[in-house]
């Protein structure tokens, strides 16, 4: 029973966020009592940067790897390996191109600003980490979710341990701590290589074909990851840019770090989800990806009360476990931190449902409609953050535009998807319940 329990994809890609969010709190806390403000913001900014330019690299080929991974032949298994190597390679290429470009013609402003980081040595991460990112993206597709374990383990616990040590015994600056980054990035790389994880071997194999299928869905998808992407940091980006400068970067981000409590259930199981939908909708059982969508939405509801109750209790404790004191006494900032949590924790009981409307639309084929949902919440999410900004005046209120936009996201994803099969809140529910009923009668068998 164990063994069955431990082999399970769920248990395994929950396994895999658990870890990497787990040693990504540590490190980030560690990140944040140790670096002063300033620097601390410049690394903020790195990551979220690096994040939305990795959206960009694998939004192309990602999701279409994975939707048509799912269902192919042996044969074309191999193909679409290789095209998805073969396009990741060209969009890195122009990518740091570009970034080097930007660099050198505004060097002057960058040099002076929080994003020196990000321009100068992202273009050299995005090489040196393409393995790394080809083999997670490879093996989800082929739904080996113990190999993305292994991966996420050794990239995330290499830097762990080392933050460790930089606390205690090194204190290197911003800039000694990203250069180490991109060195464990690369050694993870050369392990992927190593183990042919990354599908660099099957790169000769693509064809136009191949090539066609997965960039006709990638246009659309590729918007998406950047939108929702984008939807995570824009409030950083926005706030950087704001008169609220540097420090409300670095204080903002605490609460999103936090929040990522919630995410770390939601990308386990979406990330099996998608695949299963994406097969039993090529086999045109539309039935069963209803059943799906409602199995994963209720389940993971439940599970997110629970979690958004907890950060919402422990909202202050959670600050002084990450940052110490040093970001509550809101006389000197003028914004409360607190609050902020406890406003993404309400957040947290809206992102399964509106997660799983978008899993939805890329499952039965409709990555334009997915694109277009998440257009609308981030148009929607910039629009509050200028609001709050500029109007209010206020970081919390940032906070609030987050619940706003979520909302509209969940209305008008679950308006396309009942153009396919209906979508009710009472099903969803009831579908979440049976889970954990069944749930608690397996484990009283097991006891």
């Amino acid at each position: 029973m164990y063994k069955k329990i431990i082999r399970e994809d769920n248990f395994l890609s929950l396994s895999g966020n658990l870890i990497i969010a787990l040693l990504g709190f540590g490190g980030f806390a560690l990140l944040a009592r140790s670096l002063e403000t300033q620097e601390f913001a410049q690394w903020v900014l790195f990551i979220s940067g690096g994040s939305l330019a990795e959206m960009l690299r694998y939004g192309i080929s990602n999701n279409g790897l994975v939707r048509f991974l799912s269902g192919a032949t042996e044969k074309n298994r191999d193909k679409l390996i290789g095209s998805n190597v073969l396009i990741s390679l060209v969009v890195t290429l122009i990518i740091a191109l570009l970034l080097i470009s930007v660099k050198l013609f505004l060097g002057n402003i960058i040099n002076t600003s929080s994003y020196v980081l990000f321009f100068s040595w992202y273009p050299v991460l995005a090489f040196l980490n393409l393995p790394l990112n080809n083999a997670l993206v490879v093996q989800q597709a082929k739904m080996r979710y113990d190999k993305i374990l292994i991966i996420k383990a050794l990239n995330s616990g290499l830097f762990f341990g080392f933050l460790v040590l930089n606390t205690f015994v090194f204190k290197y600056s911003v800039l000694k701590i990203t250069l180490v980054f991109i060195g464990v990035n690369t050694i993870t790389s050369l392990v992927c290589i190593s183990k042919s994880w990354d599908g660099l071997k099957y790169i000769r194999k693509a064809t136009r074909a191949t090539l066609k299928t997965l960039l006709n869905f990638g246009k659309y998808s590729t918007f998406t990851l950047i939108g929702t992407n984008l939807l995570r940091n824009a409030d950083i980006l926005i706030i950087s840019v704001s008169p609220f400068g540097s420090t409300a970067v670095a204080l903002f981000s605490i609460p999103l770090k936090l929040t990522e409590i919630q995410q770390i259930p939601l990308r386990s199981f979406t990330a099996t989800a998608f695949p299963k939908m994406s097969k039993a909708c090529l086999e045109g059982k539309t039935n069963d990806v209803r059943v799906l969508f409602n199995t994963y939405s209720g389940a993971l509801t439940y599970l997110f009360f629970a979690v958004s109750i907890g950060t919402f209790v422990f909202a202050e404790a959670f600050v002084i476990l990450i940052s110490g004191y040093q970001y509550l006494d809101t006389e000197i900032i003028g914004i409360d931190i607190v609050a902020i949590v406890r406003i993404l924790s309400v957040y947290g009981l809206l992102l399964p449902i509106d997660r799983m409307t978008g899993i939805g639309l890329d499952s039965i084929n409709r990555p334009n409609i997915n694109a277009l949902k998440v257009a609308i919440m981030l148009g929607a999410n910039i629009v509050g953050d200028l609001i709050a900004i500029y109007v209010f005046k206020s970081i919390e209120m940032v906070a609030v535009s987050t619940l706003v936009f979520t909302t509209v996201g969940i209305i008008v994803g679950a308006y396309f998807l009942n153009k396919t099969f209906r979508v009710s809140l009472l099903e969803i529910f009831r579908s979440g319940h049976a889970f954990y009923k069944s749930l608690w009668l397996q484990s009283k068998q097991f006891i």
